[in-house]
């Protein structure tokens, strides 16, 4: 790896640290570099997790004070994030490519269409409970635990618009502020990302120096992110989640 390519994936690693603190999808930014660094495609994508560990818990911490009065929900919905990120590591060592080639696309848009009508869902939702003498669940049920599951396990795989499958998800069926759950995803992508990364050490070759670029860069670009995304209104967020996810189905088609 030459300077300049090295000094382009730290640059990567701040860029893909500050939008998976906001949003998600900060391996969009940097597994193309990777590749186009040279790296054959499943040792740029466990470098890349592995690079990106770091700048998870760095948002995370930076997102510490929405994360306030959390600790049960992050225990339970970790657990279920921890079983679908390893079971996703495992199949892409098992599984070709291509298998999420087709999916991933489709999932990214049923996510932001939810995002943008989440208002009018959770509305809608309430008037129905209400009108049934029903509560609504305050972990999100079983529908949550399952829609994680499949994400983390997305996630192990590949993660790239993971962030914005976790909001679409937590923001229709936790009855909770934005930012409060945008504090949670950041978490979650921290075990998934964790959990992945401890399989990939024990079956899968690393590029060490990307590994060490991305961390530092994912990193400082996990405290850039958290100061940014925890100004943004909820409006202003969503914007950012919808353009973020358009950016995300792009890529993924024409990649």
């Amino acid at each position: 790896m030459s300077i300049w390519e090295a000094l382009a994936v730290l640059a990567a690693g701040i860029g893909a640290g500050t939008i998976n603190t906001i949003v998600g999808s900060g391996t969009l930014i940097t597994f193309p570099v990777l590749l186009a660094t040279g790296l054959p495609p499943v040792t740029a994508n466990v470098s890349n997790t592995l690079g990106l560990v770091p700048g998870s818990i760095s948002g995370a911490i930076g997102y510490r004070r929405e994360l306030r009065g959390q600790r049960a929900r992050v225990l339970r919905l970790g657990a279920t994030a921890l079983v679908g990120g390893l079971a996703g590591a495992v199949l892409l060592l098992a599984l070709p490519s291509k298998a999420f080639d087709a999916i991933v696309p489709c999932l990214v848009g049923l996510a932001l269409v939810l995002v943008v009508l989440q208002p009018r869902l959770a509305r809608a939702l309430a008037r129905r409970r209400e009108r049934e003498g029903t509560e609504a669940p305050t972990d999100g049920g079983p529908a949550l635990l399952l829609g994680l599951l499949l994400s983390s396990a997305y996630g192990g795989y590949f993660g790239a618009a993971q962030g914005v499958l976790y909001l679409s998800l937590m923001g229709l069926l936790l009855h909770d502020d934005l930012q409060r759950v945008n504090a949670l995803k950041n978490v979650l992508a921290v075990i998934v990302n964790g959990v992945a990364a401890l399989f990939f050490l024990c079956v899968a070759d690393f590029d060490w120096l990307a590994v060490l670029l991305i961390a530092a860069g994912s990193t400082v670009g996990g405290q850039i992110g958290a100061r940014i995304g925890r100004r943004l209104s909820p409006t202003v967020l969503r914007g950012v989640i919808v353009t973020v996810g358009i950016v995300a189905i792009v890529q993924l088609l024409l990649r």
